[in-house]
Parts: C-alpha cells; sequence; structure tokens
C-alpha cells in the first residue's frame, strides 16, 4: 500500500496560521480520523476538482481544503469551523 503524501504552498500556510491558528503539517491528522467526511468544494472545484475533509483533530472537528493531485493531497485551507463540525456530526449520527 502506498504512503499518502500532502504538501501545501508555505506562504498559503503562514497565513492560514496567522488567520485561523491551524498549521497545515496539523491539518494531515483529520485525514487519520477513521469516522472522517470526504465532500466536494463545489463552490471553489471550477478548474480541478477540490474537497473538504472534516475529522477530529485534538479536541475538535477540523476542518481541511485539499485537492487530489498526482497520488498527493495538496492542503489549501484549514480551520475549526462550526460548519465543518455540523457536518462531521450529521454524518455520523452524533447528537
Amino acid at each position: 500500500m502506498a504512503e499518502t503524501r500532502f504538501e501545501w504552498d508555505p506562504k498559503k500556510d503562514r497565513e492560514n496560521q496567522r488567520k485561523h491558528g491551524v498549521p497545515f503539517e496539523f491539518a494531515q491528522y483529520a485525514f487519520a480520523d477513521p469516522e472522517r467526511v470526504i465532500a466536494d468544494d463545489i463552490s471553489h472545484g471550477h478548474d480541478e476538482q477540490r474537497q473538504f475533509c472534516f475529522g477530529r483533530v485534538a479536541n475538535g472537528i477540523l476542518t481541511v481544503r485539499f485537492t487530489y493531485r498526482q497520488n498527493v493531497i495538496r492542503v489549501f485551507g484549514a480551520g475549526y469551523w462550526r460548519k465543518g463540525r455540523m457536518i462531521y456530526e450529521t454524518e455520523n449520527n452524533i447528537h
């Protein structure tokens, strides 16, 4: 089985840390949640398919915006957002 690789733009990572307090290196852990939810990002996927990963990391549900390019997950954004938590809880029947 091939190892999953991640990549991101370092400038975008610094900007995300400043705005949302989440480094992209930390965002990788959302994909390790066995209950994670993957959903299409229909508002940003015009040139390529973009998606969201909603996964439990630490004490919250982390939302990660990403695309999949040639067997590499490229991260665009990450944060602890209410909408992501609501989707995760709905999909996993958590009340």
